[in-house]
């Protein structure tokens, strides 16, 4: 365990979808059927990224979607692992109205989410109601059967609302989760006093913030790291709206230690505010869209895993290391130095990084430190 008196290491992921094409090379997939305007069958997706790639032996086994990186994550050490599942864990048919894209992985395939040995599973996505309430409550009753932790969604406001609370040590990480509507998640998802749902911000404006700066400081102890982890914006392009940054840095003036932001496909920037991390974009980690084409530019294929190193109590950032990983067959390999290079460009262009200096560390890791006091 990466837990020291002065540092602590945490994994944080983007999104993992181990729906719709990925359920469907596991050991126990679900049924294939899909309601997307031009595809109805999940299969389509496995046969798109054989194209692209290569045969895929089916079934494969439950770690397969992770290949490499579970040894990379090991390598580490980190103290907890926080990731986005986006998608349903159900084996409902009641595909929810009014949107073109529906994920959802067989309970009996969880297993596969249980590889990577997440600590937290965050659920406030634009996904996670895609079959309705009775999907979010078969997702929900999987996950703790699993003895997975979650947060972001639940049977009413309090349990979506409610911080993940994670030993580390001697010490604990906090995390709120929580997703905007700006990300595709459908206002009516909002969970409330008599419903399940998502927890959902109203907007993006001070006051928001405010509200969940009192809401963490209900919960903080001395010591503890504190995560919000939120789910918004668009699928592509490099650009963070002003409203996400005013957002994000009002939540570290507040004492949250990392803002870990997810939802687009790719890496976005990544700033360092006041000596604190702001994730804008982690992008994706597992999915099925290895032959999915149109946004070949982004290099939607190169995946991050994201390994902070935070000093407890002040929340401040030592440095971030990302190990970039290639999704090929529908399973994660470690990066050419070429791709490796392309990503390091990425993040060290004008306006990616502000704050923090981005190198090519010498055991082929992305470097992030800040630049100076903050």
């Amino acid at each position: 365990m990466s837990v020291s008196e002065a540092l602590v290491t945490v994994l944080l992921c983007g999104d993992v979808m181990p729906g719709r094409g990925v359920d469907q090379i596991l050991p126990r997939p679900g049924d294939p059927q899909l309601r997307e305007p031009h595809i109805s069958d999940a299969r389509y997706y496995v046969r798109a990224a054989e194209e692209v790639s290569a045969p895929i032996a089916r079934p494969v086994d439950f770690s397969w979607p992770w290949g490499d990186a579970l040894g990379i994550i090991d390598g580490f050490a980190p103290a907890a692992r926080v990731l986005n599942l986006e998608s349903s864990v159900t084996r409902c048919d009641d595909f929810a109205p009014n949107k073109a894209v529906h994920y959802r992985v067989s309970p009996a395939n969880l297993a596969c989410v249980a590889a990577g040995r997440p600590d937290l599973c965050v659920l406030a996505n634009n996904h996670v109601l895609d079959f309705g309430i009775r999907g979010l409550a078969d997702t929900l009753d999987a996950l703790s059967d699993a003895g997975l932790r979650y947060a972001g969604a639940g049977r009413d406001t309090a349990q979506a609302s409610q911080p993940a609370v994670i030993p580390i040590g001697g010490g604990r990480l906090v995390v709120l989760a929580c997703g905007a509507t700006s990300s595709g998640i459908p206002p009516d998802w909002a969970a409330t006093g008599h419903r399940a749902g998502v927890n959902v911000l109203p907007d993006l404006s001070e006051a928001t913030a405010e509200g969940i700066i009192d809401r963490l400081r209900d919960v903080r102890r001395p010591g503890d790291i504190v995560i919000v982890s939120v789910h918004w914006g668009s699928n592509w392009g490099y650009h963070v709206p002003q409203d996400q940054v005013r957002f994000a840095r009002r939540l570290i003036d507040g004492g949250v230690s990392v803002v870990h932001g997810h939802s687009s496909h790719h890496p976005r920037p990544i700033e360092v505010y006041r000596d604190r991390l702001i994730l804008y974009g982690c992008g994706d980690l597992i999915d099925d869209y290895e032959g999915i084409a149109g946004e070949e530019r982004y290099r939607d294929d190169l995946r991050l895993l994201y390994f902070p190193e935070v000093e407890p109590d002040s929340g401040r950032l030592v440095r971030l290391r990302s190990a970039v990983t290639q999704a090929r067959r529908m399973r994660l390999h470690p990066a050419s130095t070429a791709d490796i290079r392309w990503m390091c460009s990425v993040l060290c262009r004008r306006g990616h990084s502000p704050g923090a200096r981005v190198e090519l560390d010498r055991d082929g890791t992305l470097l992030v430190e800040p630049e100076g006091p903050g």
